[in-house]
């Protein structure tokens, strides 16, 4: 089971390198996502998730496009992407975490909440710090572009991602003093030859992959901490309920039985 925190090992990492463009002041990062994706199609089927073609490559997109801007990040860094689409309603969420080199997501399109516009949120966390938030107003769903404007009204510099190949993507951003008029210049057919004409120093290796983390022993406590009306309300007259994660859409049973037996080896580990 993909989301057993037991079986990690069953999701193939993949290496992301992070390249210093000499002469250009510029951070190119590149990873190869095949395994990912295919660790993403094996949760789907998994769960039996379905999503529409469109959605399910702008999630793909998502999921390389948040990995490739985390490895520019420090290494303590965690960061949420959330797009908020009006039409056809739609919440897109995908995160992942330097600390645990892993990257989740899911697509939400029941209950989305009305707005005027169509909106990104990025949220950040970091250990010992406050999280920050911030929030850019979009016109087009591509996540690339709307990536680059993140890069221009929060991060307040040029960022641009490219293909070298359909699952092959590459995000060169600019740092300070950066050749703005190069890094405005390059396309993918430019991407794919940088090495011969640029002078490119490798700076670190990071490896990411599809998880999680969560589980149904997770879920456990959650609902053990709700009060016992609640928990009568949950349940109703079932003896089995279902449970979805929030960040994956991952889909668990849990019985009135197991629950039980939860609060009861709680209560004694607490004695």
């Amino acid at each position: 089971m993909l989301n057993d925190p037991a079986k990690e090992s069953e999701a193939e990492a993949i290496e992301v390198r992070c390249y210093f463009v000499r002469e250009r002041n510029a951070l190119l990062v590149r990873g190869e996502f095949s395994p990912i994706y295919t660790d993403y199609y094996l949760h789907l089927m998994q769960h039996q998730i379905r999503y529409e073609e469109d959605q399910d490559l702008l999630l793909k997109d998502s999921m390389a496009a948040l990995v490739l801007h985390l490895a520019t990040r420090p290494w303590n860094e965690a960061v949420a992407w959330t797009l908020s689409w009006q039409d056809p309603p739609m919440n897109l969420f995908v995160t992942g975490s330097n600390r645990q080199g892993n990257i989740t997501g899911r697509i939400y399109t029941e209950d989305i909440a009305k707005r005027d516009n169509n909106m990104f949120f990025a949220q950040i966390t970091a250990d010992g710090e406050p999280s920050r938030q911030s929030m850019v107003e979009v016109t087009d769903p591509n996540i690339y572009r709307i990536g680059e404007e993140y890069y221009q009204q929060s991060e307040q510099r040029r960022g641009r991602y490219f293909h070298y190949s359909e699952e092959d993507v590459v995000l060169v951003t600019a740092q300070p003093a950066c050749d703005l008029e190069w890094l405005e210049s390059l396309d993918d057919e430019k991407i794919r030859d940088l090495d011969q004409y640029e002078e490119l120093s490798l700076l670190e290796k990071r490896a990411y992959r599809f998880d999680c983390g969560c589980s149904q022993e997770k879920i456990f406590p959650v609902i053990a901490n709700m009060s016992e009306g609640s928990i009568d309300s949950i349940f109703g007259d079932n003896e089995v309920i279902p449970a979805g994660c929030p960040r994956c859409g991952a889909k668990y049973v849990i019985t009135r039985e197991a629950l039980e037996a939860f609060k009861k080896n709680q209560q004694d580990e607490s004695e």
